[in-house]
């Protein structure tokens, strides 16, 4: 009697326990993706210490952007896995046999690889430029593996995020004049590859990108991620601006995307729904679209909309005041486990994500704001979630403080940093029926 009402106690349990499965969020399930803290309990996850910090945290100094980015670049190179020639991002998505997706390493390692770039004096810098040019030959190489072609599987996917900042790594390398000789005609190569993989990954007609689609890979059905799309397209605009053949209507589509998203209060939505939110009060929104959960990402997409001539000077000065207004709703979720957790539905990784695209919409806010004074903020920010070892981790395994430190080394130099590239609009008509 004693285990039949045992057995009864549990059946009756497991509509609560999937309430609060639903209620905690997560990425989109799928047969090879891997929700919250499963994914910390995978094969390869399982061998990295668990990272705890406590949010929020008293005010702090602002840092010395310059000793701050000098101490970052010298853990940063200790920070090489592999070969010496990656850095690898860990987050909560795993492939075949809970392997790490190759777009994490591939990701990861192009933006460990930008902000090398973008600290000071990277010209003299030997042993930086060496491991530039180990960075590069990893990410050219595993643009070969299979998992980094056009072709989506499943309904999760990550490949994108490689595509994204791979194409923006090579290009700020062009710019700067430093892609390694030795691979320079293959950086050229891959760089037109990745500009048509891009534009041929894009969702159809409803436009932008996603690293989930429940629909099928080309189905109209699919809607972008804001947090996604908004990069590629910043990648896009600049790879047109150096000249590549750039998909005109893959654009147009992907930025009416984001506009469709733009809710009545100014939030964008995590995910860009297929008819506008743009009269949708907050009362009637969902806890990730919410402005509170828009503050990682509104800067983000507001920067993206002014590049491309669709932006509004005072949306993105709020979108800036969000960020800061809501950094302790961002930073209690910071090295934590679970992925989307209410109130906001903020998940760790988007911590540091949301610090470097509110500090490029810093500079581009209009001429007579007030820009030192929301620099100095930035850097006292970012002294506040800085690790004793000089390092930033939203994550709760080591090996992401590559992609942490990274970050907020991009946010520290954003001042110095070339100006993201504009996109002149294109005469292409979008999809009517998506905006409806």
């Amino acid at each position: 009697m004693k285990f039949a009402a045992l057995v009864v106690a549990l059946l009756c349990a497991l509509p609560q326990i999937a309430t609060l499965r639903a209620q905690q969020g997560g990425e989109p399930d799928s047969k090879k993706a891997v929700n919250g803290n499963k994914a910390d309990a995978t094969p390869e996850a399982a061998t990295k210490p668990i990272r705890f910090t406590k949010f929020p945290v008293p005010e702090a100094t602002p840092l010395d952007a310059d000793i701050a980015v000098e101490r970052a670049v010298v853990r940063l190179l200790q920070l090489k896995e592999g070969d010496g020639d990656q850095w690898p991002y860990e987050g909560v998505y795993r492939e075949d046999r809970g392997q790490l997706p190759v777009g994490y390493r591939v990701g990861g390692t192009a933006i460990v690889c930008l902000s090398l770039l973008a600290a000071k004096g990277y010209a003299g810098d030997a042993a930086r430029q060496k491991a530039v040019a180990a960075g590069v030959g990893f990410v050219l190489k595993t643009l070969d593996e299979p998992r980094m072609s056009l072709e989506f599987i499943g309904n999760y996917d990550v490949r994108g995020w490689g595509h994204i900042y791979a194409l923006q790594l090579f290009l700020s390398l062009e710019g700067a004049k430093a892609v390694p000789t030795e691979c320079a005609a293959t950086v050229e190569a891959k760089t037109k590859w990745l500009v048509k993989a891009l534009c041929e990954s894009a969702i159809p007609e409803a436009g932008g990108w996603n690293y989930s689609r429940r629909a099928g890979y080309e189905s109209p059905r699919n809607t972008a991620s804001t947090f996604m799309t908004a990069p590629a397209l910043q990648a896009l605009f600049l790879a047109k601006a150096r000249g590549h053949a750039v998909d005109d209507r893959v654009i147009a589509q992907a930025l009416a995307a984001l506009e469709r998203s733009r809710s009545a209060p100014g939030a964008y939505g995590y995910g860009a729904a297929l008819k506008s939110q743009n009269d949708v009060e907050e009362e009637r929104l969902t806890m990730m679209d919410k402005v509170g959960s828009s503050a990682s990402r509104a800067a983000l997409v507001e920067t993206t909309l002014q590049l491309a001539g669709r932006g509004d000077a005072a949306r993105l000065r709020r979108s800036v005041d969000w960020f800061f207004a809501h950094w302790d709703d961002l930073a209690v979720r910071k090295s934590q486990q679970g992925t989307h957790i209410q109130p906001f539905g903020i998940a760790p990784y988007y911590f540091l994500f949301g610090h470097v695209y509110a500090a490029q919409a810093i500079e581009m806010l209009p001429d007579g704001e007030d820009k030192d004074a929301l620099r100095t903020r930035m850097r006292a920010f970012l002294a506040r979630s800085m690790d004793q070892d000089g390092t930033w981790n939203d994550r709760q395994f080591d090996r992401s403080a590559g992609y942490g430190t990274a970050m907020a080394v991009l946010a520290l130099r954003m001042p110095h940093l070339p100006k993201p590239a504009g996109y002149e609009a294109a005469t292409v008509p979008t999809n009517t029926k998506a905006a409806k």
